[in-house]
């Protein structure tokens, strides 16, 4: 079994970004610059959006962070969001999920340009990747894939077992490992709440990504021996022994599913380091103006 570390994968990733920002400001003397909105008070969304402050200026991006309170309007939130499309000195934008119930988050992911939605959630990009077009693909399937590359998994003409439909996650990434690419050339099938005998599905599978967002799902009469699996969960659960309260689990029950997999990610130090990365990634193309 081979444990897929996402932590040392998307420091690496960090790295080679770091020396792209040396050459791109040498040569033009600019950097990339990404603006996150943070809308109200949620500690999980508090807590990655500083990560990605941190992740910036690790790398030497310019970052700007821009905080709203829970009860600013749909209308403000919208302005704010045109004011930055306008602003030519940012590439890339963000708007952390989730949003307060009084906002429609499709109304302001929409309203990003499509140029600067490094998130990946326009509906241009959804269908720019569809269509197998340069596109900023969703941070997380684009981390998905990228440790899949990185650590050389065979894809052609494997049996792909997508947990979960979320347009976030498991419908890219089922779109992702169908096309005609590598990695990609898979046979997807996708499982949701829905499916019946999930457990007979996934046990035909050569590679399990697990995105359901229930924690332990997959255990390990779900999966057959030798399969990848790659964990994209990560659920909040109480937890004593730890001094914030609560710890983290995967879709996967990782001590059961581990010994019978190829390869396997952990949860934490998988998917979610990659995604960060991933985004960093994004913005650079983005300020590089290599998708649009």
């Amino acid at each position: 079994m081979t444990l897929i570390d996402g932590k040392q994968t998307a420091q690496k990733i960090r790295q080679e970004l770091a020396e792209e920002v040396k050459t791109m400001k040498q040569q033009t003397g600019k950097v990339p610059h990404l603006a996150a909105i943070l809308v109200g008070e949620d500690p999980a969304s508090d807590t990655y959006v500083r990560m990605k402050v941190k992740d910036c200026e690790q790398i030497g991006y310019q970052s700007t962070l821009i905080r709203y309170d829970a009860d600013i309007s749909e209308e403000e939130l919208l302005a704010k969001v045109e004011e930055i499309n306008q602003d030519k000195d940012i590439d890339g934008l963000i708007v952390q999920l989730p949003l307060p119930n009084h906002i429609t988050s499709e109304k302001i992911t929409f309203a990003i340009r499509p140029e600067k939605d490094v998130d990946g959630f326009h509906p241009i990009n959804i269908g720019r990747m569809a269509k197998g077009l340069p596109a900023y693909v969703c941070a997380t399937p684009h981390g998905v894939l990228e440790l899949i590359k990185r650590y050389e998994i065979p894809t052609s003409g494997k049996h792909c077992v997508v947990i979960g439909r979320s347009d976030i996650v498991g419908t890219p990434v089922s779109i992702l490992m169908s096309r005609k690419a590598y990695p990609g050339n898979a046979t997807v099938t996708v499982c949701h709440s829905r499916t019946p005998n999930i457990a007979e599905i996934t046990r035909q599978a050569d590679i399990v990504i697990a995105a359901l967002g229930k924690p332990e799902f997959l255990t390990a009469d779900m999966v057959k021996d030798g399969a990848v699996v790659i964990d994209v969960g990560t659920t909040r659960v109480e937890d004593s022994s730890k001094k914030s309260g609560f710890g983290l689990r995967g879709d996967v029950k990782f001590d059961e599913v581990s010994p019978k997999s190829s390869y396997i990610t952990p949860v934490p130090g998988g998917v979610g380091p990659m995604t960060r990365a991933s985004l960093l990634y994004n913005t650079m193309l983005a300020a590089k103006g290599a998708i649009y």
